[in-house]
């Protein structure tokens, strides 16, 4: 064949793959790749003139667009490269979802997450075939999904969202190979009935904190972590739902309308670790079933009518780190029971209705309580002193009770306290001036009691308080210049919080403390109330244990926006003068 002829069959076989596929597959290169992703800056660019990423540095320092900040290329050992990953998050882009990552036609890697994203997603990701991860998590994108034709997607996360539309409507048609999906913290609506019985390799699935509605998905029990908390599921938990071949480690069904009571095969999980049943409506006893996961680290029971007898065989989940129980209308004295979790580090009985208990409970002599959260009961009486006696507790929350009489200043020997809330009790006398010796102490909550006398200066040594709230009592006198000190080091304590690293260290009280805690009316932190979710919370509260702030802002004589803590004073409905 003359060299004339073998173009000639190259020109017809080039169209003829133009014809059978609709695309240029000869143009595909590098090269193309580069120009897709000149046009995405400037894309970005436009959207963003204010707090460029580092898209910016794109083709500056390097014509290769494999060089590029935030971006993958294939190996070139035996091909030519090609890219395959855009990594930018938390990089201040906002605006539009670019149209064309099509373009890139082996693109596998997406990450646009924690970015101000808005709008609605194009159609034209559907078209980005070889998706093998997409995470879009963290932006303010609405409107309706259509992920059907990305048959190779593995990891999906369109969470912290607006996203609206069926669940069964905006997945892949073939999920064979979808390993994690998170759609949580959106406005998903409708059931998901069987939708996820072809996803055979699924393993993590959160639809948390949408509008969810139908009975629950029976198939749940084969994945490692599953979480439908914070909707709108009916009906009751059957036996049947947990199999002998239960893999599950992580299971959440709180704040939906699940009734009845919680079936004893339950503890076919042998591997849970987190159990969270909270806000329901389940009623009965506690399957004493449960006390043969010996794998459980975390046991969320609160806010359901549950009987007020606690199963012994509790007492064998040797693992248990937290234990909550609260908002289940016990009443009378705080269950023996309770004495007996050793190994217990954070226990909530907040909104019970208890009124005694404390002592005879013996709650006060656990080795490892970190966290007694103890409010919203009806307890009276002095303050236990034998509180001060418990060297490992962090964070003691008693308000909302009727406790009277002087705060112990015993309680300034609690070494490890960061977190002291006393506030709307009927507490009388002076602040003890030994608090002041509480070095890792984040906040201290006495509003809304009785508390006279002058605020003490020693107060001024608590250098990791930044929270301070003494408003509505009857303090008087001048405020002392000490007060300026507080939180001026509380790096420490933040710093010990981040090696602890606990996992678990959230529960169901953090809407309740923060609403106290946070001052609504403070405008700072006014917006948060808007976001909060069970789910923010928790996450919240992790954020501020370990330093970390809520939002932006710009620290005194600088332009540049940090998450930097910001903490308060509150003073008001006093006689300070």
């Amino acid at each position: 064949m003359s060299d004339e002829e073998t173009d000639s069959w190259a020109v017809a076989l080039f169209v003829f793959l133009i014809l059978i596929t609709g695309e240029i597959v000869a143009g595909d290169s590098i090269n193309t790749d580069k120009e897709v992703l000149l046009n995405l800056k400037t894309f970005f660019e436009g959207n963003n003139p204010v707090h460029p990423g580092k898209y910016t540095q794109w083709n500056k320092q390097s014509n290769n667009p494999c060089d590029w900040p935030g971006i993958k290329c294939s190996s070139s050992t035996n091909r030519a490269a090609r890219v395959t990953g855009i990594y930018l998050p938390d990089n201040e882009i906002s605006g539009k979802i670019f149209g064309n990552f099509s373009m890139l036609t082996k693109l596998s890697y997406l990450d646009l997450s924690k970015n101000t994203l808005s709008g609605m997603i194009p159609e034209d990701l559907n078209l980005c075939q070889n998706l093998v991860h997409l995470n879009l998590s963290h932006n303010i994108l609405d409107g309706h999904l259509n992920l059907t034709r990305l048959n190779n997607l593995e990891k999906l996360d369109i969470s912290v969202n607006r996203i609206c539309g069926e669940v069964e409507l905006s997945l892949p048609a073939n999920c064979d190979r979808l390993v994690m999906v998170n759609m949580s913290t959106n406005n998903f609506t409708g059931k998901i009935n069987g939708r996820f019985d072809a996803c055979q390799n699924l393993q993590y699935l959160d639809l948390s904190s949408n509008k969810l509605t139908g009975k629950l998905w029976i198939g749940f029990e084969r994945l490692l972590e599953f979480s439908v908390s914070e909707n709108n599921f009916t009906g009751a938990i059957l036996s049947s739902m947990f199999g002998t071949n239960c893999s599950l480690q992580v299971l959440h069904l709180s704040e939906n309308n699940f009734i009845g009571q919680v079936p004893g095969e339950i503890s076919n999980c042998r591997n849970l670790i987190i159990l969270n049943l909270w806000g329901n409506n389940f009623t009965g006893l506690i399957p004493a079933e449960m006390g043969s996961i010996s794998s459980l680290q975390a046991l969320y029971l609160g806010n359901n009518s549950f009987s007020k007898e606690i199963p012994d065989s509790l007492l064998n989940l040797n693992n248990l780190t937290f234990l909550d129980l609260s908002r289940n209308n016990f009443g009378g004295d705080i269950q023996e029971i309770f004495g007996n979790f050793t190994q217990v580090k954070f226990l909530v009985l907040h909104s019970n209705w208890y009124t005694g208990g404390i002592y005879s409970s013996r709650i006060l002599k656990l080795p490892n309580i970190h966290r007694l959260d103890l409010s919203y009961n009806n307890f009276s009486g002095p303050l236990p002193v034998k509180i001060s006696e418990i060297p490992s507790l962090k964070f003691l929350i008693l308000a909302y009770n009727q406790f009277s009489g002087t705060i112990p200043p015993e309680y300034g020997n609690l070494s490890s306290l960061q977190a002291l809330d006393l506030s709307y009790n009927r507490l009388n006398g002076s602040i003890p001036a030994e608090l002041g010796k509480l070095k890792s102490l984040l906040w201290l909550m006495l509003a809304n009691n009785f508390l006279t006398g002058d605020i003490p200066p020693d107060l001024g040594n608590c250098t990791s308080l930044l929270w301070l709230n003494l408003a509505n009592n009857q303090l008087s006198g001048k405020i002392p210049p000490q007060l300026a000190n507080i939180g001026s080091n509380a790096t420490p304590t933040f710093e010990s919080n981040n090696r602890e690293n606990d996992e678990i260290i959230a529960g169901s009280g953090e809407c309740l403390t923060m609403q106290r805690w946070i001052p609504a009316n403070y405008p700072p932190f006014s917006f948060v109330y808007t976001i909060l979710t069970r789910k923010s919370c928790r996450s919240i509260w992790d954020l501020l244990l370990k330093g970390n702030g809520l939002f932006p802002i710009c620290a005194a004589g600088s332009s540049f926006r940090t998450l930097q803590i910001s903490g308060y004073i509150q003073l008001s409905g006093n006689q300070l003068s």
